[in-house]
């Protein structure tokens, strides 16, 4: 999907598009929206540097039961596969 914003509309944030987006990425990770990868993959970032902008802002990382559960499985795949 691509999103087309008039220039005019871009300028008036006073971001760049890579800006945008990141804010984009942060807002909709901080309202639950999207998952810590989906936000990372948004902004085209690596995971842990999408861990690193939201440290920068003071934004918590949603890690529940379910996320404890996946990365435990992982783990396991790794050292048992």
């Amino acid at each position: 999907m691509t999103i087309t914003l008039p220039d005019d509309l871009l300028e008036s944030t006073k971001l760049t598009e890579t800006e945008l987006v990141r804010e984009l990425a942060l807002t909709l990770f901080q309202s639950d929206r999207l998952s810590l990868g989906q936000a990372a993959r948004l902004c085209s970032l690596p995971q842990l540097d999408f861990q690193r902008l939201l440290a920068s802002r003071q934004i918590p990382i949603h890690y529940g039961a379910e996320e404890m559960q996946q990365d435990l499985r992982r783990v396991a795949d790794l050292v048992w596969p």
